[in-house]
């Protein structure tokens, strides 16, 4: 099966921060790092990329501005998914929606919601 996303690449802020959240929760997912542990690659050949560019204007991320508001990643199972909540506070990650969890996108939707340091959202959606 051909891949629908080819690859993903993040202007961050504050490139060291930024990996160890990210390489957190990818290496969660079970996407590989790569030699210089700024990339990660999932089983299906898409990789994530992260950057601080000289070409970026250096102000904070906002998703609520026009633009990608967040990525939705999968994780296979409920424990997993369970594991990752517990854990993300202590790797530089914000829970959204604690209240509703697992059910804030609607009563069939199982995912957890979270915002890294620098506002970047990700919902990780249990494949079912």
């Amino acid at each position: 099966m051909t891949r629908a996303v080819h690859h993903i690449d993040l202007w961050v802020g504050d490139a060291a921060v930024a990996a160890s959240e990210w390489g957190w929760l990818l290496g969660e997912l079970e996407w590989d790092v790569s030699d210089d542990c700024r990339s990660w690659v999932h089983t299906d050949g898409t990789y994530l990329f992260l950057e601080r560019s000289d070409d970026q204007l250096d102000e904070p991320h906002d998703r609520f501005r026009p633009g990608v508001n967040h990525l939705a990643l999968t994780v296979e199972d409920r424990a997993t998914l369970d594991r990752i909540r517990a854990e993300s506070s202590a790797h530089g990650w914000h829970e959204l929606f604690a209240d509703r969890y697992p059910h804030a996108g609607g009563d069939g939707h199982t995912a957890l919601y979270l915002e890294s340091s620098e506002g970047f959202e990700v919902e990780i959606v249990l494949e079912q």
